[in-house]
This record gives structure tokens, C-alpha cells and sequence, in this order.
């Protein structure tokens, strides 16, 4: 019964957004001590008050969550880990202190970090860190103890030459020797701009959003929960999660969202900008942590994640391989079919959505065409929006190419993982170009679908 549940779900949260489960459900009896938010790259710009709103929405969303929790209703922190304006500008920051201020309540505190980049655009590096303090009252590098648990905040060095100084990390190590030393069963809220490198999605070293000056140090701390953005990579795919001796978590961003797919990195689809999401993040009294995932602009849940004591080194469900080998591809329902509409040289393949079977988003469908012996001589692939908490019944996907002649087409979908679904298929004619086309465009198509042939034979090998 559990298991139909689960996939029940699953198939619920495909269909149209409502929260599913990464790994273990929270407990029914999940009672919170402590709460906050954790979001980021809130790019306030100087002539658009769009992100300014998203805050005031990220917070009133955030107290609506609070305010109707029987058992606990405080909202402790509002955690925002860099990029808090666009071009690091006094105006940008001075609009990001009054849209923070203008929806904040008493007994939140405002916990907040600036990065070298956006943020740093205008300012030098020590002017920056100090503006920042005038307007916001926060300080650039901070240990605050909030229900008893350490948040620790750094901000780009104050030296422009270096990203996080020498002297920064000596006091790092400080702070986190004493937060050990007071409670090592303890889980250390860490927050900087840009992640980790090769821990959360978008952070490796071909995504170009990760760094290395924290790793070493780190590792030497298994009670560290490490929030990051930058990327603004989706908060809801299974891997911006992240656990190895120490905890990742990505925090997605406020304003648009980023993908690397097929090798192709800094993609944006085309509703990338209509993108908010952030997590509200709590412990219970046994230090276990919930995570769960909002589209700030739907005020709608995207996901939730249950960690147990994330201090204690044997809580590691999100490891990398953990995640990878318990993922289950998705599912299309059984009597799923394709429905295709052809022109000139291609068609328009529409397919039904996959539902997930193991709690994951489908985070890829890809389209093939295969030709009379078998072989792809076509293929495309397009993003569901699993990223937004929108309702999805179809995906649409184009196969521009191909020369006149009987096909098989194609389309699978995929988890984060690369674990893809049974294919589903249908035959198509395509049919002679018309008189009415022009020389041009039947030569565009003829070149168009032998350079497929000679990648799919020569270049995916």
C-alpha cells in the first residue's frame, strides 16, 4: 500500500506540480523548533521592481507556511546567499534593504552574504562590504546562533585581488572548531555565493559555477549543511542535493533559472525568467532537517526532502551513487501514444507526460526519427517545466531535418540520472516537398538531413 501511495504521488507531482519526496518521507510526527528560509540571486535591478516583489511574495509565502503550522509558527531566518543586486549599484542595495524590510517581521532575522560578482560590479570589494553593513545592519561575515544552531555567513573578501582571503578562512575554521567543540551532534548552517565545486547540480567544473576554496576545509566537518546558489540551477532536481563527508544544498534563485543539458551549458528555456523558487528549511528538536522547495510566483510546493541529523556522518541518503542507483526511470501510462503533424522536410511530435516512479522529477524528453533500417538519423530533446509548479499534459518536440521517406519516431523521457523510459513510437510518412517551395529550402533540407546522418554514424558513436 505504501509503495502505490508513493507512486500515486509520483504521478501527481508529474502531471502538474504538487510536492513529491526525493528520498525517505518526512515522519507524520515531524514536529519543527526551528525555521527559515534559504534562497538566492535576488538581482534587484535600478529600473524594474519585479525581483523587489518576488521578495515581499517569498516572504508572505514563507509566513503563510509559518502562520497555519499548529505546532510551530515562528519564521527564525531569511537566509539570501549572494547576488542581492544586479549590478552592485548603492540604489540596487538600498532597494533590496527596503524591499526586505517592507515584508520582514519582527523575530526573523535577516541573514545575508554578498558575492564578487553581481554584487561587486561597481563597488570596490571594501566599499561594497561596507555599504552593505550601512544599509542592511548585517555583517558581510557573520556567526549568529539561532534555536541553538550556528549560521555562519561569508562574503566576498574585502581584498579585490582575492575571492575569500587567507585571513577568512583562518576565521572560518575558528568558527567551526567552536560550533564542534559546543555541540558536535549539531548541524552548522554554512552560507556563501558559489557552491562547492562537484557537490550540487551546476556546480562542476564544466557547469563553471563551482570553486574550490572551502573543500579542504570542509571536509574536515561532516555537522556542515553548506547553502550556495550562483547557478541558478532548479532547487527541485534530485541533484541539488548534495552529501559526502559534509551536506550541499543548492538554493535555486530568484530571479530565472540555468541548465546544462546535452553538453550544453548556460541553457535558458524560453520561460527561464518567469522563475523563483526557494526552501524553507527546518529541524526538529532531534536535529532532523526538512527541506521544502517553492515557486515563489505560484506560491506553490515544488518538492520536499527529508534528511535525518544531517551532523551525524551515517545520514548520508543523497549521496551521489545512493541517488543515482535508487532512481527508477519514468513511466508512460499504458495505453500512451504519440500524436504527429508533419511539413517540409520534418514533423511536430506531441507526447502525453511521463509520470515518475520513484518520487524524482522527469527532467528530459528526448525525440528521435529512425529511418526504414533502424538507424537515428534525427534527434532533439526539450525540458518539461519541472522547474516551475505549472500543470504539463503534453510535450512538444520538433524534428526538423528529414528527407522525404517512411520513419519511425521516437520520444523517452528521462530522470536526472539518464534513466529513460520505454520509447514510445509511431510511423510517418514524409512527403515530397511541393512546387510551390523553393529551391533553397529543398537544398536546406537535403543538407540538414545528411549532416544528422554523418553525426548519428560518425560524430555519437
Amino acid at each position: 500500500m505504501k509503495k502505490l501511495v508513493s507512486v500515486l504521488l509520483a504521478l501527481v507531482f508529474a502531471l502538474g506540480g504538487a510536492a513529491a519526496a526525493f528520498a525517505a518521507e518526512t515522519p507524520a510526527d515531524f514536529t519543527p523548533v526551528l525555521r527559515f528560509i534559504a534562497a538566492s540571486d535576488t538581482h534587484i535591478l535600478a529600473n524594474s521592481y519585479e525581483n523587489d516583489e518576488r521578495i515581499g511574495r517569498m516572504l508572505r509565502l514563507a509566513y503563510g507556511v509559518s502562520d497555519a503550522d499548529a505546532d510551530y509558527n515562528g519564521l527564525d531566518a531569511f537566509l539570501v546567499v549572494g547576488d542581492l543586486t544586479d549590478d552592485g549599484t548603492k540604489e540596487e542595495f538600498d532597494r533590496f534593504a527596503a524591499a526586505v524590510n517592507g515584508s520582514i517581521r519582527e523575530g526573523t532575522r535577516f541573514l545575508g552574504v554578498v558575492a564578487k560578482n553581481h554584487d561587486g560590479y561597481k563597488l570596490s570589494r571594501k566599499e561594497l562590504r561596507a555599504y552593505y553593513t550601512e544599509v542592511t545592519g548585517n555583517d558581510p561575515d557573520f556567526n549568529v546562533v539561532i534555536g541553538g544552531c550556528h549560521f555562519i555567513g561569508m562574503s566576498a573578501s574585502a581584498n579585490d585581488a582575492e575571492h575569500y582571503d587567507a585571513g577568512q578562512l583562518k576565521w572560518l575554521k575558528a568558527q567551526l572548531d567552536a560550533a564542534v567543540a559546543e555541540d558536535p551532534d549539531r548541524p552548522i548552517f554554512f552560507m556563501h555565493h558559489e557552491p562547492v565545486r562537484n557537490t550540487v547540480y551546476g556546480s562542476s567544473l564544466y557547469d563553471g559555477w563551482g570553486i574550490t576554496r572551502f573543500t579542504s576545509l570542509l571536509q574536515q566537518y561532516p555537522q556542515v549543511v553548506d547553502f550556495s546558489g550562483h547557478s541558478h540551477y532548479p532547487l527541485n532536481d534530485p541533484r541539488s542535493i548534495w552529501q559526502g563527508v559534509f551536506t550541499a544544498i543548492n538554493t535555486g534563485a530568484i530571479k530565472y533559472s540555468e541548465f546544462t543539458v546535452e553538453g550544453r551549458r548556460v541553457y535558458h528555456p524560453a520561460d527561464s525568467y518567469d522563475t523563483a523558487t526557494c526552501w524553507i528549511v527546518e529541524l526538529d528538536a532531534s536535529h532532523n532537517m526538512r527541506l521544502r522547495g517553492y515557486d515563489v510566483n505560484a506560491g506553490a510546493a515544488l518538492c520536499e526532502a527529508y534528511l535525518p541529523n544531517p551532523a551525524d556522518p551515517v545520514n548520508r541518503d543523497y549521496m551521489p551513487k545512493k541517488r543515482k542507483a535508487a532512481s527508477l526511470p519514468p513511466v508512460f501510462a499504458d495505453n500512451a501514444s504519440l500524436a504527429v503533424e508533419t511539413f517540409a522536410g520534418g514533423c511536430t511530435v506531441t507526447a502525453p507526460v511521463a509520470a515518475s516512479a520513484d518520487g524524482m522529477p522527469v527532467v528530459l524528453y528526448r525525440a528521435y526519427a529512425k529511418n526504414v533500417v533502424g538507424m537515428k538519423v534525427l534527434k532533439t530533446w526539450i525540458l518539461p517545466c519541472y522547474y516551475r509548479a505549472v500543470e504539463q499534459n503534453t510535450v512538444e518536440l520538433k524534428l526538423d531535418g528529414l528527407l522525404p521517406g517512411d520513419y519511425t519516431v521516437g520520444v523517452i523521457a528521462e530522470n536526472a540520472y539518464g534513466g529513460g523510459s520505454q520509447p514510445l513510437e509511431t510511423a510517418v510518412h514524409i512527403e515530397k516537398f511541393g512546387e510551390i517551395d523553393s529551391f533553397f529550402a529543398r537544398i536546406a533540407a537535403w543538407f540538414s538531413g545528411l549532416w544528422a546522418l554523418f553525426v548519428n554514424c560518425f560524430l555519437n558513436r
